[in-house]
This record gives structure tokens, sequence and C-alpha cells, in this order.
């Protein structure tokens, strides 16, 4: 069995301890699969989607205790899915905190905000047009 990892960027990953996982887990399969971000490896209390791991506050490695609010970007690959995030996550228990639109962090930067059901601010932004030297680095261990 071979496990595929995207590499590249600054952050190795991160981690969401959460209160409910089920809410959370449906929450994040619905807005993960608008951005084609799959859910690589789940249990019955944390799921794995790249470099984003969601635990149960019940789980071993969390200690009993919610990390706290958080903010996480997820890159989008256009204006389009920036506002299905947007719209996916209002009915998956987000609430909104910034509808989709323009900021002024640099030009062409489109975002959308949403309250995740732990109190994370998840953004899906699309930094506008541009040219990648490659796709995505690519990591497989095998299993």
């Amino acid at each position: 069995e071979t496990y595929l990892l995207h590499r590249g960027r600054l952050i190795d990953h991160i981690q969401l301890v959460v209160n409910d996982f089920e809410l959370s887990k449906a929450f994040y399969q619905a807005v993960l699969a608008v951005l084609e971000i799959p859910i690589i490896n789940t249990s019955d209390d944390y799921f794995w989607a790249d470099e984003l791991v969601v635990c149960s506050v019940k789980s071993e490695g969390s200690l009993g205790k919610p990390t706290g609010r958080h903010h996480l970007a997820f890159q989008a690959k256009d204006r389009e899915t920036v506002k299905a995030f947007y719209h996916t996550a209002l009915t998956h228990g987000g609430r909104d905190n910034g509808a989709p639109g323009e900021r002024t962090y640099h030009p062409g930067y489109y975002a959308a905000f949403v309250i995740d059901p732990d109190g994370n601010n998840i953004e899906a932004v699309y930094h506008g047009e541009a040219e990648r030297s490659t796709h995505a680095v690519e990591i497989r261990f095998n299993l």
C-alpha cells in the first residue's frame, strides 16, 4: 500500500481537536469535497486530508482538550470554487465570517471565510491567475 502526500510549503500539518467529531467530520467532508481535497484516512476519532488532521477531543492524542480557535486557509482553483466552498460550508454547520469577494491583501485575492463547528476561522482563497513551476511535490510512503 502506498500513501501519497503533496509537499513543498511551510507547514507540515495542522491538527484540529474538535468537541463534536461527527459534526466536524460531516462539515470537513463536505467542504473538502468541493475543494477537491480527498480525505485519505479515517477512524472512529480522527481523519487526515493531506496536511490537515482532525481528531476528537476524546482521542488518545488530544489529552481531552480542544485546540482552540485557529485560522486555516485552503487554496481554491478559481473564484467559483471559493463560492461553492462558502455555500457548502453554510449548509454543513458553518457560520458566515466573510462572504466570497475580493480582499485587500494583494491584487486578485478572492476569498470566503466561515466559522466551523468548533469556532475555527476557515478560509478558501483563490490568489488569481498565476503560473506554477509544478503542480505539487509528491512524496510516496510505502506502508
